[in-house]
């Protein structure tokens, strides 16, 4: 039998959700500058509301939750999953007061999908959509990419000894340096790196295509944060196709890889250990990813002959492949396309890739390039042990910053993430099946909400029932979160009734 909270626990849950819904409000203030700038009256009144709704409820909840108590390694791990659909209400309200959504649900869908980094939306008329409410679809993918708690630790001095409950259950697994704030900031201050370098060429790139340079520069900004932090959103509703450049593609190709790295292995080259790069055996097993999706859908194109140039096939089918496993999800073709296009062996090969994901620590969703090697390392464990004598010691090893040797608690925590993310692929494929929609359509889907990718099926999202929008918004919303914190927050209520 569970033990049931106290008052004490709810506290303090609801005392950092508190701080954080704070941040939600501050955020929508950069929004609120660009449409001043721009001279949007109207988002500024929506951003005005929405930064006060934020900061009248974060401050009530900080104020009626303060409390002395220190926070537990568990109460970190709460506080991450009801910040998160915090974050997706609060976010939900200027997205919801710009007239480009038919419902509150419809607008809590794509603040889900911005703050998980997935990229599915729900907008209608996105070409049509201010400066401001843009820019803050896209924040939003930044500070999820990043991670809400680990935007908030960046701006902290100090904290509970909790706080590294609350980084777990983000699902970070690794502190790159002995002192988590510190770690925090080194991710954001790769990011902020990346951010120059990556604006800077998307601005020129788009001014040489022919955009003008504010407009330019707007787009750079907007498509680096969302490709850095895998997304998918974009500032015209024809995603990638709209800049009609080879160019601009290739472009963002770079830092929607770099975004799917695992931090710490920034870390080990920026100190020197330039090795690694070609040693970790988890980036080793995503270049094989990409060179195998990329040849399943090089076979499938070539075969259909849609693509007549080699170039084309090339252009088309690396492109998306990356888009996929990156789980940024920008599209050169239409979605609703790609079933037709690409034949059922290329919608096999796209829907591997995003079902697979890159790497742990980094901004990508799915299961995790990390955790398919080690899958794969154990594997190749129980054939050597069946085919050497009984008494041979086997010990299987494998390089990850440094040596690591494949343990029980290394194989099961691979095992359960990686099956909790097939059965929620599953699971959300019979839901839209349920709905009518054909089965292949519902597990493209599915796939891409719960990998966190983006990418659309033939489904109409906008049309589709009520229950099914909420399906995918569980699903980004546990995805994003590695499902742990998700089991946490279910035990809690349950022992909140049941317990004793």
């Amino acid at each position: 039998m569970f033990l049931r909270p106290r008052l004490i626990d709810l506290k303090i849950i609801g005392f950092y959700t508190g701080k954080l819904i704070l941040g939600i409000g501050f955020a929508m203030l950069l929004p609120l500058a660009i449409s001043l700038f721009n001279r949007e009256w109207g988002p500024v009144i929506d951003f005005v509301i929405g930064s006060s709704i934020a900061f009248s409820a974060g401050y009530l909840l900080s104020i009626t939750c303060s409390n002395k108590k220190e926070m537990s390694w568990m109460h970190g791990i709460l506080v991450v999953p009801v910040a998160w659909l915090a974050a997706m209400l609060f976010g939900a309200i200027p997205l919801y007061l710009s007239g480009h959504f038919l419902s509150f649900l419809d607008a809590m869908f794509d603040a889900m999908s911005g703050f998980t980094a997935t990229g599915l939306t729900l907008i209608q008329d996105l070409d049509h959509l201010s400066y401001g409410h843009n820019f803050w679809r896209h924040l939003t993918m930044f500070i999820g990419g990043q991670g809400i708690v680990v935007v908030m630790l960046t701006l902290m001095t100090g904290g509970a000894s909790g706080i590294y409950g609350m980084y777990v259950g983000e699902a970070r697994e690794e502190k790159i340096l002995p002192n988590l704030f510190q770690t925090t900031r080194f991710i954001v201050s790769v990011t902020l790196i990346y951010l120059g370098l990556g604006v800077t060429t998307l601005w020129l790139v788009g001014w040489q295509i022919g955009i003008p340079p504010l407009r330019s520069l707007f787009h750079a900004i907007t498509i680096f944060v969302s490709g850095f932090n895998t997304g998918g959103f974009s500032p015209q509703s024809q995603s990638v196709i709209y800049y009609h450049s080879a160019t601009y593609e290739f472009a963002m190709m770079p830092f929607m890889i770099a975004g799917a790295i695992n931090f710490a292995v920034y870390y080990a080259l920026f100190s020197g250990n330039r090795r690694e790069i070609y040693k970790n055996a988890e980036l080793l097993t995503m270049s094989a990813a990409i060179c195998t999706t990329f040849a399943i859908a090089a076979v499938a194109l070539s075969q259909i002959g849609i693509y007549n140039e080699t170039f084309s096939v090339f252009r088309r089918g690396f492109y998306q492949q990356i888009s996929a496993l990156t789980s940024t999800g920008f599209t050169t073709v239409y979605s609703s396309q790609i079933p037709d296009l690409w034949g059922p062996l290329g919608l096999f090969g796209m829907m591997v890739a995003m079902g697979l994901g890159a790497s742990i620590g980094s901004t990508a969703g799915g299961i995790k390039m990390h955790r398919l090697m080690i899958i794969f390392k154990a594997f190749s464990l129980e054939i050597k042990r069946m085919l050497l004598p009984p008494s041979s010691v086997i010990v299987e090893k494998y390089h990850h910053l440094k040596k690591n040797v494949i343990t029980e608690k290394l194989l099961l925590n691979a095992f359960i993430i990686g099956f909790a993310y097939v059965a929620s692929y599953i699971i959300a494929a019979i839901a839209g099946t349920f709905y009518g929609y054909s089965f292949i359509d519902s597990l493209f889907q599915s796939i891409s909400a719960g990998a966190n990718n983006g990418i659309s099926s033939r489904i109409p999202l906008v049309d589709a029932p009520s229950a099914l929008k909420i399906v995918y918004m569980i699903q980004m919303w546990a995805a994003r979160l590695e499902f742990i914190s998700i089991v946490a927050l279910i035990g809690f209520i349950i022992s909140s009734v049941r317990g004793k």
